[in-house]
């Protein structure tokens, strides 16, 4: 089965972006535009890692993270943000977040981050 990566982030262009890289990596992907998609899909379909914007109007990053960890405490998050801001990377990582990218991010980067974190299985 494959491992399932959710992409959590209001702008489209960044979720296509994400969700095209990992796919052809061989990922199953799953994409949310704000919180409440987001929450359902880590309810219904667990992914395996999330890769979470940190601004999203309505319900932001640590509030998604918080929630998240209610449905599945050893939920891996990769966070990113285009804000530098301190307070929130470090909130985020007290909450239990893997690392974090600022935007604009390197694509390899994030790729090697995901492969370090979640390993696909190989049939070989």
């Amino acid at each position: 089965m494959n491992e399932k990566i959710l992409i959590v982030d209001d702008q489209y262009g960044i979720r296509i972006l994400l969700n095209e890289v990992f796919y052809k990596e061989g990922y199953q992907t799953f994409q949310a535009a704000n919180g409440l998609q987001a929450l359902d899909i880590v309810k219904y379909h667990k992914p395996n890692l999330v890769l979470l914007d940190m601004k999203i109007p309505g319900m932001d990053g640590i509030e998604i993270l918080k929630r998240m960890k209610l449905i599945d405490e050893d939920i891996r998050v990769i966070i990113m943000t285009a804000y530098g801001e301190l307070d929130m990377i470090q909130e985020s990582k007290e909450l239990g977040a893997l690392t974090h990218f600022a935007k604009p991010f390197d694509i390899d980067e994030i790729r090697d981050a995901v492969k370090e974190y979640l390993p696909l299985e190989t049939n070989g």
